[in-house]
């Protein structure tokens, strides 16, 4: 039973770890039917991941790996920014193509931005142009903030399908459809989804962020981990947003993104203005009230205590601060460089009590009462705050079905950074969930095995615990059972019973007697003989049994012997004169009690 309860607390550990990423609403991503799972079996691991480059399963847009060592295919910007400082508006910003720095799995290369305080621009094209229509829209790729983040982005752009884009230009104004990533400055920590939805009366188009992720975003920035990054647009006007599978943001382009998509139908009228004599005041001062005639606004509202008196020792004559004695002009002083020297001021040492001109201190005033002013009324005019009339919204459209977004060509990266060596690695762009988890287990999932190689599992428990501080009560509850269940087994009992018999023994026999008692007793006897002979005899037989018991000897332990020892003594030490007192020892009435039985 004991062992039961053990196990039952291992499994409880297992399960808690295991559900770790379960609370703050989180809902977990199931991965498809068809992917398959990372075999994890503990024969299989080895000291160094075996890693092959992912390769796609079904149809993509888009794929990078970077395993090559090469930017094939890869655009980097000599555009300039607008309405920036010169020297800081040129793209700059130096990329490689490197392995992490940490649980590194051999051949396993990413896109490392390298540049502290820099301007970074790379894009490239896709293998064919996304067009939004009847399939889902999967974007997913892999970041690691190597050396945590202070201030920049890991976002990228979906760079919108027009005649003019052009690689090398690519700058922070090039238009855009999606914008999708993590960034951080300060202590804002964000996961941007914005769609630029195209007006269809004016052509403009306008941003849509969708509302943030209703989780911590802090430990993806912190942890210095490779984090899986995915969007899912569906054409039902739904999206999902994931980090490591785990779904953190969910929603509708319909209800879901800021502004809406489809605007007021009505709104203020710029024209209308508000009439001269519209009287917005809730409150007025009451016409009908009069100031007091003893009301007396020249009264201070503070005044000297005339009570106080200027304490003994105060010196009047003594400045506060006096020239340090103990300093010294500097030896490179220059009068005519620096002005006349002058020691430092410190504090009188004589001012104990206090210098200067003494003042009473100054106490409120019970006479004052400030500038009368009359008390507030309702105002009987009053009509409400003012605002425009509403018109019918000239630009009012109705969209009920923002997916069709426009079509894009091309992926970029368009970022500041105040901290480098960001990596990005494994992008992919498809319309199948199943094609995006097999890329997953092939790349991000290999990362995930080479960290856990490297932990092992007892830092793997600590980290787990520090992001959970509750896991720290199933841990001890887990390792202190154990510890319980040996005490509970080797403790030993049979010592313990020992001392339990030997006392109850001692008690018994040593059990103090007085003169009357042995009287009664002796009456008790005498009654015996008295009863019939073979009632004596059999009594007799009985005595004699127990005697034979009582002279076999027992083997008795130290403490025992010890224990028996000491009440013999203590039992000698308490003999009196007395007839009523005790008999010198508990043996000397054992001996009477039986030799009474043999006489007979």
């Amino acid at each position: 039973m004991y062992f039961q309860g053990y196990w039952l607390c291992l499994g409880l550990l297992f399960v808690s770890v295991n559900a770790e990423f379960m609370d703050d609403g989180v809902e977990v991503e199931e991965l498809g039917e068809n992917s398959e799972d990372i075999d994890t079996n503990e024969g299989e691991l080895s000291s160094e991941i075996k890693y092959k480059t992912p390769q796609p399963v079904g149809e993509v847009y888009f794929t990078e790996t970077f395993d090559s060592g090469k930017l094939a295919g890869w655009v980097l910007s000599k555009a300039k920014k607008d309405d920036t400082n010169v020297e800081i508006s040129i793209y700059d910003g130096r990329w490689e193509i490197e392995e992490l720095k940490e649980n590194r799995a051999p051949g396993d290369r990413g896109l490392v931005l390298k540049s502290r305080a820099k301007h970074h621009a790379i894009s490239t094209v896709l293998a064919k142009p996304f067009i939004f229509a009847d399939r889902p829209l999967i974007v997913q790729y892999e970041v690691n903030f190597q050396d945590g983040i202070d201030c920049g982005g890991a976002y990228i752009k979906l760079l919108a399908d027009t005649d003019d884009l052009n690689l090398e230009n690519f700058h922070d104004k090039t238009s855009y459809i999606i914008m999708f990533g993590p960034d951080k400055c300060g202590e804002d920590y964000k996961l941007h989804f914005i769609i630029r939805h195209k007006h269809p009366k004016t052509g403009v188009y306008e941003e849509k962020h969708a509302k943030p992720p209703d989780v911590d975003l802090k430990p993806f920035f912190t942890d210095r981990k490779t984090h899986l990054y995915t969007l899912v647009m569906n054409p039902d006007d739904t999206f999902e947003v994931l980090i490591d599978q785990i779904v953190v943001n969910k929603g509708s382009l319909l209800e879901d993104v800021v502004p809406p998509i489809n605007p007021l139908k009505e709104i203020e009228d710029p024209a209308d203005e508000k009439p001269d004599d519209w009287d917005e005041r809730a409150k007025i001062p009451d016409p009908s009230a009069i100031k007091p005639e003893d009301w007396d606004e020249d009264e201070p509202a503070q005044i000297e205590d005339l009570s106080a008196v200027k304490p003994d020792g105060w010196l009047d004559a003594e400045p506060k601060f006096i020239p340090d004695p103990n300093a010294e002009k500097p030896d490179d002083w220059n009068e005519d460089m620096d002005g006349e020297w002058e020691a430092p001021r410190i504090s009188n040492p004589a001012c104990r009590i206090g210098c200067g001109e003494w003042k009473p201190p100054m106490i409120n005033n019970p006479k004052y009462k400030g500038v009368w002013r009359p008390p507030m009324i309702d105002n009987p005019n009053y009509q409400g705050i003012w605002s425009p009339r509403k018109i019918p919204n000239p630009y009012y459209f109705e969209d009920d079905h923002p997916f069709l977004l426009t079509s894009f060509r091309a992926l970029g990266l368009e970022l500041w950074s105040m901290t480098s060596d960001i990596y990005f690695d494994n992008f992919i762009i498809c319309s199948e969930k199943e094609v995006a988890d097999r890329w997953a287990t092939d790349g991000w999932g290999v990362k995930m095995l080479a960290n856990a190689n490297e932990l092992g599992i007892l830092r793997q428990l600590i980290t787990t615990a520090e992001e959970r501080p509750w896991l720290w009560l199933i841990y001890l509850v887990t390792a202190g059972l154990p510890i319980a269940l040996i005490i509970s087994f080797c403790w030993p009992r049979k010592v313990k019973k020992k001392y339990e018999d030997a006392n109850y023994k001692e008690t018994d026999i040593c059990k103090p007697q007085t003169k009357g008692a042995l009287e009664q007793e002796g009456k008790e006897e005498k009654a015996a003989l008295e009863k019939p002979l073979d009632l004596v005899e059999e009594k007799q037989q009985s005595d004699g049994e127990i005697l034979e018991k009582e002279g076999e000897p027992q083997e008795k332990s130290e403490e025992e012997i010890e224990i028996i020892e000491g009440q013999e003594e203590g039992n000698k030490s308490n003999k009196s004169g007395s007839e009523d007192e005790p008999l010198k020892s508990c043996t000397f009435l054992l001996q009477s009690h039986h030799s009474h039985y043999y006489e007979m």
